[in-house]
């Protein structure tokens, strides 16, 4: 079957406390997974972006996609793509479509904004890290939300809670403060088959990269 749609990703990244695993290609492998959309994956060189990469991504970063002719860059942008061609992860509804969509750019604006930059300063040592306040009152109402229902839109799993809990389940995140509403979404979110499926696969595509990156420097010593 011929597989239209064409993820790319890195060719490589570091396995130890490297970002393995949380390479937002794995997105868009979970929402063809979802929606049962065939994908092939492809990949650039891990590092600054020469001049084929930053045509396709003009900031050198992946994931970038195609679907037929269309080219598409930046996770959140393929991920909703890709949802408006399944309605098991976008309703049809105009007020549950209408849900999906605002919680979707939530995740995006409204968390990941916040917590990204926080981890960094973290991960970096930063002494004063004036974000943690705000990311605190956000994730608090995080927690309100997620204690008061399963899912986010339409009484059910749509790529709004894709995307939230991908967000949601770094692990500097998780460890940050006791959100036992939160931890459960999470955990429930990425216990579904299609996610198990695209982040062992994701898995898998690095440790092969780094298996053949040890024994490229093993025949050059």
């Amino acid at each position: 079957m011929h597989e239209r749609i064409t993820i790319w990703t890195l060719d490589w990244v570091p396995m130890r406390n490297g970002p393995a695993g949380f390479v937002r290609d794995l997105r868009l492998r979970w929402a063809c997974e979802e929606a049962g959309l065939p994908y092939a994956v492809k990949t650039v060189p891990f590092g600054e972006g020469g001049p084929v990469h930053l045509a396709r991504q003009p900031f050198g970063q992946v994931p970038f996609m195609s679907d037929g002719d269309l080219q598409m860059f930046e996770s959140g942008a393929c991920a909703l793509h890709l949802a408006e061609k399944s309605e098991v992860l976008m309703p049809r509804d105009p007020q549950a479509r209408a849900e999906t969509l605002q919680w979707l750019f939530a995740a995006l604006n409204s968390i990941e904004m916040i917590s990204v930059p926080w981890w960094f300063l973290d991960v970096t040592g930063a002494k004063d890290n004036g974000l943690t306040g705000w990311l605190e009152r956000r994730l608090a109402h995080m927690e309100r939300i997620l204690s008061a229902r399963d899912w986010l839109a339409a009484g059910r799993f749509t790529i709004a809670d894709l995307m939230m809990a991908d967000v949601l389940r770094v692990a500097k995140l998780r460890d940050f403060g006791d959100r036992p509403a939160a931890e459960a979404y999470v955990t429930r979110v990425t216990d579904r088959p299609a996610f198990k499926k695209a982040h062992a696969d994701q898995m898998a595509h690095f440790e092969a990269a780094e298996a053949a990156e040890a024994a490229r420097g093993q025949a050059e010593s």
